[in-house]
């Protein structure tokens, strides 16, 4: 949910809260959301809760003391100490590779997983990152995390709600096309905190402003030319968020079909890893 916005919780949480016997849960951007909207959402009981890019402090209790899970996602060591401070029940963390919003001085899946893992300890890790097959899956699972978090993949599914030109792109996109950047927040007025940047799709505001940010900030007239070129369809009104995985995403199946092929995938590359060590150990000297 962007900003912990209470008509779209008014709207959307009976759907989910009075529709479902599963467990469910809402996730709320942490910078954005007010103590009002988050006790708005656990008034309908959800499972869990998410928190994403911010200080998770003022809310960590409150959803605790309501009997949801507090899942929060972290970016950088900072936010996973802090997060094993405040006592989460799963932490997701996120690498750069990962599409829509991530650290600005981020480090890469690969590298930040495991060290969270050992931070952790017993608190489950989920991966987030890059991965939109299930041989990332399987590789999340060798670097200790529980499971994975898989955003990019999941957006081009047939239930997603995203906009058909959407998910066109990000079947059609290529990794080569992914670029991270402040320009397009700077740009939309958005009110991000500047340790976060976007990795999106090509766009052309990003040919055209970057390395520029701060001149971009301060020229009013850009933001008034990129309305423009929204209002008469030059430019997507939405940038394209997609991860450095999108290369691997090349239809557009249903999310429980996702969700299988995922799991058969990695069982598969787990298997062939474990032979393959097998038949190294087992070789002559």
């Amino acid at each position: 949910m962007p900003a912990g916005d209470l008509a779209w919780l008014e709207r959307e949480l009976p759907i989910v809260a009075e529709g479902s016997h599963a467990p469910w849960g809402v996730g709320f951007l942490t910078w954005a959301a007010d103590g009002g909207a988050v006790e708005r959402a656990l008034e309908f009981g959800p499972s869990a809760v998410m928190l994403s890019f911010g200080d998770p402090s003022p809310f960590a209790e409150r959803i605790r003391r309501a009997g949801a899970l507090l899942i929060l996602q972290v970016t950088d060591l900072e936010e996973a100490r802090r997060a094993v401070d405040l006592g989460a029940d799963v932490i997701v963390a996120q690498g750069t590779e990962s599409g829509g919003h991530g650290a600005r001085r981020g480090r890469s899946t690969m590298a930040f997983v495991p060290v969270v893992v050992d931070l952790a300890g017993p608190v489950p890790v989920l991966a987030a990152g890059g991965m939109a097959d299930g041989r990332g899956v399987a590789a999340a699972l060798a670097l200790g995390a529980a499971g994975a978090l898989i955003g990019t993949r999941f957006q081009a599914s047939a239930e997603s709600l995203a906009d058909p030109a959407t998910t066109g792109a990000i079947v059609a996109g290529r990794t080569q096309d992914t670029e991270r950047s402040g320009v397009l927040d700077i740009v939309r007025g958005s009110r991000w905190p500047s340790k976060y940047t976007a990795r999106t799709l090509a766009h052309p505001f990003l040919d055209r402003w970057r390395g520029r940010e701060a001149e971009l900030a301060a020229d009013g007239r850009a933001a008034q030319d990129y309305r423009d070129d929204v209002a008469r369809g030059a430019v997507p009104p939405l940038p394209v968020w997609a991860g450095e995985g999108v290369d691997l995403i090349t239809d557009l199946p249903s999310a429980a079909g996702l969700v299988h092929t995922l799991a058969t995938q990695a069982e598969d590359a787990l298997t062939r890893a474990v032979r393959g060590w097998a038949g190294t150990a087992g070789s002559p000297a």
